[in-house]
């Protein structure tokens, strides 16, 4: 949005398209898009409250996904993993590649907006679908644009790492046992394993070993 500008029925049905998600209290869409800059300026409410709900609820999701996900991992190697879903740098580069500033109302030049506003966005919206939707809209938005694009990573940067040295692809072979699966990647004579709650997230703990293996090769 522009500096100052009101919201109109048609910028907040592009907002929903872009969070994939149709709120039926749209005062919370509205709250979660404004920035403090506006409201200090106009009155009403702004999005830093809705922030810190979503920071404790995007904290809880993706450490509900993670123990699922790897059930062989420790409680450090946990730790480590969820801090790569919900770093400032991970939820900024979200915050871009969705354009969700581009819905943000505020007050005066982008000066006022800084690092921290695009970092928060994500949280903000998230705080907002949690409240109209519950845990289940909530974690539907987090697996759309966290879990996703952070799980996708290190399967994309094992298969550049390989196709520019070899020309190939690495090659994965999963099972499922006891409701459990196991996954091996093969690629450049070295393999490696990874388990999951699902095949994809098999593959991915396979795949981020696989290429820690090769980069410390290197």
């Amino acid at each position: 949005m522009n500096s100052g500008e009101n919201f109109t029925k048609e910028l907040l049905s592009e907002a929903e398209a872009a969070i994939g998600y149709t709120f039926r209290n749209k005062s919370l869409l509205e709250e979660s898009l404004t920035h403090k800059s506006y409201s200090n300026a106009s009155g009403g409410e702004n999005n830093e409250r809705l922030e810190f709900l979503g920071d404790a609820v995007l904290e809880i999701i993706v450490s509900e996904w993670l123990y699922a996900a790897y059930p062989q991992a420790e409680e450090g190697e946990l730790t480590a993993m969820r801090q790569q879903f919900v770093s400032k740098t991970a939820l900024a580069d979200l915050c871009k590649r969705a354009g969700f500033m581009r819905f943000l109302r505020y007050m005066g030049g982008k000066q006022n907006l800084g690092s921290k506003t695009v970092e928060s966005l994500p949280e903000a919206i998230l705080g907002a679908v949690y409240l109209d939707g519950g845990f289940k809209e909530a974690r539907a938005f987090v697996s759309r644009f966290i879990v996703a694009a952070q799980t996708q990573n290190y399967k994309s940067l094992l298969q550049e790492y390989v196709q520019k040295r070899t020309k190939q692809t690495p090659v994965y072979a999963a099972e499922e046992a006891d409701g459990k699966y196991r996954c091996v990647v093969r690629a450049m004579d070295r393999e490696a394993e990874g388990t999951g709650g699902s095949k994809q997230a098999a593959e991915i703990a396979a795949a981020e070993k696989l290429y820690r293996k090769l980069t410390e090769r290197s």
